[in-house]
């Protein structure tokens, strides 16, 4: 049974910081792509953030230089850490497996940035 779980999301201030996890389980962990989502409301899903199983990094223009994935393949964990967080990462933050055609997905985290 495939599974990833979200957890770290919050209340927090202007400027300050996260570290969102997502466990996985069900699957060969380190041969997937592993992404981070957010999706704002009435807004589309954006794609924050892309690690690959040998940990090549890629991300969005909008968090560039404040977010950083990194992921423990050991642990089957996958996490985000966002810091000088404003209020437009206001979202729901989803975790994504992939390996070709094949496309796993969490429930998602709430991820509330406000003074």
């Amino acid at each position: 049974q495939v599974q990833l779980v979200e957890s770290g999301g919050g209340l927090v201030q202007p400027g300050g910081s996260l570290r969102l996890s997502c466990a996985a389980s069900g699957f060969t962990f380190g041969n997937y792509v592993m992404r981070w989502y957010r999706q704002a409301p009435g807004k589309e899903r954006e794609l924050v953030a892309v690690i690959s199983g040998f940990g090549t990094t890629n991300y969005g223009d909008s968090v560039k230089g404040r977010f950083t994935i990194s992921r423990d393949n050991a642990k089957n964990t996958v996490s985000l850490q966002m810091n000088s967080l404003k209020p437009e990462d206001t979202a729901v933050y989803y975790c994504n497996a992939q390996r070709g055609a094949i496309d796993y997905w969490g429930k998602g985290t709430l991820v509330t940035v406000s003074p």
